[in-house]
């Protein structure tokens, strides 16, 4: 049994610098990926931490995050807001790790002046949101050639369920960037699409200088697969197991960068799957009332 951030670094990244490297030799789809829109035979059960949890709790009173989001009236506004707090929190270094990748041990180092990579990011962020009770997770994702890519193959960035919209979106700490489609916040495969067909309709709202083309040319190659821990609580012992949203008629990667595997991975096409819904899996929440079918819960 290892801590639940542990095991994301364990299984999606290379726990190396080279897992961080830009991503600009591979040609990115030209075309929408495929996924299935059924979801998988056998079910998947995800889990989020609540937001009373004693981990979270502190979390949130260490860093005043009620003062953070004071003012902010919905999911979204409250999600960028704090977007942009994790991003000011350090200085990108891509060739620097945490020694205890939680909130709360990254939130400290940087306090001290440390600096740390993009998968700290996505767990300081992940951690934060879900403390204002927004589930959200971190996200990894890999280039097409992922196996045989020696380095710069993978980036990792956030999704957190909006209750008010009923849907995840991604956001990026290390960018400070929330893409968005006709002024709607998108999820990873929203995204993918709208890159794929050159939408004009896509943008990205940030409070830093991240420019919008900038930031799309350089994460498209890393929009092919993608895939995140099944148990997202904090502070808790968790089982390092995953799960990885595959394209249709792609090959299922068992290796990283040539020489790290990737163990105890669920595969799927599924993407009702991978987005499903987190409070169908959060206690206390099953018998509340949920949004109409079709409301757009991915």
């Amino acid at each position: 049994m290892i801590s639940k951030a542990f095991a994301g670094f364990a299984l999606f990244a290379a726990l190396s610098s080279s897992f961080f490297a830009p991503a600009q030799l591979l040609a990115p789809p030209t075309k929408p990926l495929e996924y299935s829109q059924a979801p998988d035979p056998t079910p998947c059960t995800f889990q989020y931490s609540s937001a009373d949890e004693p981990y979270l709790v502190t979390l949130r009173e260490n860093y005043a995050l009620n003062d953070i989001v004071a003012g902010k009236t919905t999911d979204l506004d409250k999600a960028r807001t704090l977007c942009t707090w994790v991003h000011n929190r350090w200085v990108h270094d891509g060739h620097v790790r945490a020694k205890k990748p939680d909130p709360l041990s990254i939130l400290k180092d940087a306090d001290l002046g440390h600096n740390f990579q993009c998968i700290e990011y996505s767990i300081v962020l992940s951690g934060v949101l879900t403390a204002m009770g927004m589930p959200a997770r971190a996200v990894y994702l890999k280039t097409a050639d992922s196996e045989t890519r020696r380095e710069g193959a993978g980036h990792a960035v956030t999704e957190v369920w909006l209750r008010d919209q009923q849907k995840w979106v991604m956001l990026d700490g290390q960018w400070d960037a929330v893409p968005f489609l006709n002024n709607e916040p998108v999820n990873l495969i929203e995204l993918q699409k709208a890159l794929a067909a050159n939408d004009p309709g896509l943008r990205i709202e940030t409070a830093s200088n991240t420019r919008t083309k900038t930031y799309f040319n350089w994460l498209n190659p890393y929009l092919y697969y993608f895939d995140t821990v099944l148990d997202n609580r904090f502070g808790v012992k968790t089982q390092p197991s995953g799960i990885m949203l595959v394209p249709l008629g792609a090959k299922c990667p068992t290796v990283f960068q040539r020489d790290t595997p990737i163990r105890r991975m669920r595969y799927t096409n599924s993407v009702t799957t991978f987005y499903s819904r987190p409070v169908d899996f959060m206690a206390g929440e099953a018998n509340k009332p949920h949004a109409p079918e079709g409301s757009g819960s991915y």
